[in-house]
């Protein structure tokens, strides 16, 4: 029996760029996929996509019941910027989260 999964809302913001569906389905897939392994609670995540001149930024924020995770990355491109950061919130909560089983077995 598989646990039910927990709501991701997930808002894109785009700043000094059009807003684009392909972009915000991108991030969207990356995010959940990466979310999902590591958050069994709902989770509030805002992206920003943002472009100054020639950088493209992504920033991330995750909120959740004993998850918390920020990470920002510069590319080229927004596609490359949003790969980037996904790797950089997936290495942080599952650093989050082997604590927390480190901890309690330690206990």
């Amino acid at each position: 029996m598989s646990r039910p999964e927990a709501p991701i809302n997930i808002s894109v913001t785009f700043r000094h760029t059009e807003s684009t569906d392909a972009l915000k389905n991108y991030a969207d897939e990356k995010l959940t996929s990466c979310l999902k392994k590591y958050i069994g609670h709902p989770a509030d995540v805002h992206v920003v996509l943002l472009v100054e001149k020639r950088d493209h930024i992504a920033e991330v924020r995750v909120h959740s019941k004993g998850h918390d995770a920020q990470a920002k990355a510069v590319n080229v491109d927004l596609y490359a910027a949003i790969d980037k950061v996904s790797d950089m919130i997936d290495s942080q909560l599952r650093k989050q989260k082997e604590r927390t089983i480190k901890s309690k077995h330690q206990g």
